[in-house]
């Protein structure tokens, strides 16, 4: 039975990415009692047990000659040989040095299994490694992986309990290094070759500087991308499809509907300057299905046909590992900029998407931070409608505003929720362009899914909001929000009816803000507010179906906390 798990390698080995894979986002890092040398642990799920992992200080011998060192040679020594297991992580570049380490743990009669890191560069440099005829001599598991990208750490955990101790004979320093000589003779063979362009591009895209350009373009010509299919569905399809053949057929329901009592506001709304508005009527024939099919839908089909794009290519797994790193210290993942991204088009898809997390805890986290932080398109392109007229500026402005808040916040939450986060182990295919039909029946589910998660939550939506607006309990509201909002905000207390309305579609309640004169500093704040507080009512059954009710109760205290605070602060902050 495996009680603990030690990591050992030499320094600069990629130890500490090997034992991020293992671990998750939740590490806790100390100093050993009485020294300076820090230790860093975390916990793997293995079989159904939760096994602590330890990353010992980098080490290139254990004949000690430093404190480092010695912390790693008395840790190894705290439980019986039999409870434990140790990886020792190798430098495939440099097996020869690295090899020391490893004779040393054999010979300690350390049930051992060598994880080869840094394959890919090894391949890069024509070294190449006979795992099978290694694993022959030395008698232990040898996996090889590449840490940064999670290549060969599922095969990693899947061999941990196979780690065998070896008892052999001690040997001198020098036999030590004669029989690492003749390993590396039977093992190793070096040939000389060049990176291929595909290489170089996987490469690119998994380093932090050029990783990070790339994703810029990338990103930036993916929404180029979904805007242009986004907007050519609307115009040359859905918006005809409304407006041509489906609003004549309500005019004429209307024409001969002699009372204009409850149920024609319930099911056609009402009429903007006595004809039907498929934005502001708010009925379930008329506001319902444009937003699922005139507004949302286009939208999510472009952003899921880009989205399956890249990530069939392989530069979307790639772009998860790049962020992985920031990523953790909000207590997700990498892979949770899908649903961040998906957030980007519509929150609805987005909160959907956050079910390839593994964690309850990581859902939440991230469930939250899209509803606070993560505007939709409709919402952007009002933002820039609204705010772009007075510079760019005031644009970039509210997204610097919520990407602070997803940094904080993520971090905060991070620290005080409980519950454990495990790593996401994601294998890393190479470039490749994938087959249009494979790639066209999965944008087909996707978006059948979609549709049928989203069109009863819409209808539902639209029905609740209806009602209040039809028995004025909005009105109401006004009257008790009006103080906060004019006092604290500094908005006047017309902007309370367009924060309510953004609980239904947050580009409506920017629109209506339009005709209130706002100055641009009560525009801005008004913008930012209606952007983090309460999501839409779609957004937000869909949280309540994916959290439950508990989970989405202490996300709406958050998002009414983040509001007032953020635009308390706005008020003061912003000079005019």
């Amino acid at each position: 039975m495996i009680k603990k798990i030690y990591l050992i390698g030499n320094p600069n080995v990629g130890k500490s990415v090997v034992f991020s894979r293992l671990t998750g986002v939740q590490v806790i890092s100390s100093n050993y009692p009485g020294t300076t040398v820090e230790i860093s642990k975390g916990y793997l799920q293995l079989g159904g047990e939760r096994i602590e992992v330890v990353d010992l200080p980098g080490t290139y011998s254990l004949e000690s000659t430093s404190s480092a060192e010695e912390v790693a040679v008395s840790l190894l020594k705290e439980y019986n040989k039999d409870e434990i297991a140790v990886i020792n992580i190798l430098d495939s570049t440099n097996l020869e040095r690295n090899l020391l380490l490893t004779l040393q743990l054999i010979e300690g009669g350390f049930p051992v299994i060598a994880c080869l890191n840094m394959c890919d560069e090894a391949g890069h440099r024509g070294v190449r490694i006979d795992i099978g005829k290694l694993e022959d001599i030395l008698h232990i598991p040898v996996i090889s992986t590449c840490a940064i990208t999670g290549a060969g750490i599922k095969l990693l955990i899947e061999r941990i309990k196979e780690a065998a101790a070896v008892f052999r004979d001690r040997l001198t320093h020098e036999e030590r290094w004669k029989e690492i000589g003749r390993i590396i003779e039977q093992a190793q063979h070096l040939e000389h070759r060049h990176h291929s362009l595909r290489e170089i591009l996987e490469d690119v895209s998994v380093r932090p500087v050029s990783g990070l350009i790339m994703a810029a373009g990338v990103i930036y010509a993916a929404f180029k991308f979904v805007r242009f299919i986004g907007e050519g569905i609307i115009n040359k399809f859905t918006d005809p499809l409304f407006i041509n053949f489906f609003q004549p057929l309500l005019e004429k329901l209307t024409f001969h509907w002699q009372e204009k009592g409850f149920w024609f506001h319930l099911l056609i709304g009402d009429l903007i300057n006595g004809k039907i508005d498929f934005k502001q009527s708010l009925g379930l024939l008329t506001t319902a299905p444009y937003i699922e099919f005139g507004m949302v839908l286009p939208y999510v089909i472009s952003f899921y046909f880009v989205l399956s794009l890249l990530e069939d290519i392989g530069y979307l797994p790639r772009l998860a590992i790049l962020l992985d790193n920031l990523l953790h210290r909000l207590g997700l993942h990498g892979y949770a900029i899908i649903p961040v991204l998906l957030g980007l088009g519509c929150n609805v898809p987005g909160i959907l998407a956050t079910r390839v997390l593994e964690s309850k805890r990581e859902r939440f986290i991230a469930s939250t931070l899209i509803s606070i932080g993560v505007p939709c398109v409709p919402l952007q392109a009002m933002i820039f409608g609204l705010l772009g007229k007075f510079g760019g500026f005031y644009v970039v402005g509210v997204y610097l505003v919520l990407f602070s808040l997803i940094l904080i916040l993520g971090t905060i939450l991070n620290r005080i929720l409980s519950g454990y986060s495990p790593e996401f182990l994601l294998e890393i295919p190479p470039y490749r362009f994938p087959p249009l039909t494979i790639l066209a029946r999965k944008l087909f589910f996707r978006i059948k899914g979609f549709v049928i998660e989203a069109v009863p939550v819409v209808l539902l939506g639209v029905l609740a909001i209806n009602v209040l607006l039809y028995f004025r309990l909005f009105d109401f509201v006004t009257g008790i929000f009006a103080p906060l909002v004019n006092g604290l905000f500094g908005l006047p207390k017309q902007a309370v009816a367009a924060l309510a309305i953004g609980f239904l579609r947050k580009d409506v309640a920017v629109g209506m803000l339009a005709p209130l004169g706002l100055s641009v500093k009560q525009l801005f704040i008004a913008v930012t507010l209606l952007a983090v507080s309460f999501p839409c009512i779609a957004t937000f059954i869909v949280l309540w179906k994916e959290l439950g009710v508990g989970d989405v109760i202490k996300a709406t205290l958050l998002m009414i906390t983040v509001s007032i605070i953020l635009g308390g602060t706005l008020n003061l902050l912003i000079l005019r």
